[in-house]
């Protein structure tokens, strides 16, 4: 296994769906981020597919030109995914409990997770849940920035430098045999970090780590 037991802990021990169980209807990111993302989703998605937006909510950053053969939503809170004007249809699962995702075998085109990876305990087995429902060739995209709700991160994304969270991430990809070599796009904050931290809006970073299943 990737992590040691004590690197999956969280502040917050209580149980995730409590804490999800009221709606947030705000971004966790800023417009750049934002930007960013659809536009890497333009550029890496095809359209009339089929997609996963794993761990998503009330939006899902898709360029509101392509269309999809179908959009399948997974999250914690069920009135912010019913809310997705993208989603074609959805389910509430606590990865974290359960990560058996209830969804056949390469059965989709891409999976994406925006800004949520920081919060699986069992990454190792939820990528391979990734694995196995992705279509042979099925991209994968993983985004993220420095910006989390810090009592439920694990113990291991809260303690590593965002450099170190890249790495992370591609050590999750690498834990499934069949994965490609993982592609890193990074672009660092433009403005400094202490008024990040005291959450100065305009320039959070944008990171994205990409890979497809091989056969």
């Amino acid at each position: 296994m990737l992590l040691r037991p004590e690197q999956r802990t969280k502040l917050d021990a209580d149980d995730d769906k409590q804490f999800y169980s009221f709606p947030r209807f705000v971004t966790h990111v800023d417009e750049g981020f934002i930007q960013q993302l659809t536009d890497l989703y333009r550029d890496r998605l095809q359209p009339n597919t089929r997609i996963l937006d794993m761990m998503s909510s009330w939006v899902s950053h898709l360029p509101e030109e392509m269309q999809f053969a179908h959009v399948e939503g997974h999250g914690l809170n069920a009135e912010e995914l019913a809310r997705n004007p993208r989603l074609n249809h959805y389910f509430v699962q606590d990865l974290n409990e359960n990560p058996r995702l209830p969804l056949s075998d390469q059965e989709f085109d891409a999976v994406l997770n925006c800004v949520s990876v920081q919060y699986l305990q069992y990454p190792e087995a939820v990528f391979s849940e990734i694995y196995r429902v992705l279509k042979p060739g099925g991209i994968a995209i993983i985004s993220f920035s420095n910006r989390m709700f810090y009592q439920k991160a694990i113990q291991a994304w809260r303690d590593a430098s965002e450099a170190t969270r890249i790495e992370l991430v591609k050590g999750y990809f690498a834990s499934v045999l069949g994965f490609t070599t993982p592609e890193v796009i990074a672009k660092q904050s433009n403005i400094p970090a202490f008024l990040q931290w005291l959450g100065a809006g305009g320039g959070d970073p944008f990171y994205a780590v990409i890979a497809k299943r091989q056969n």
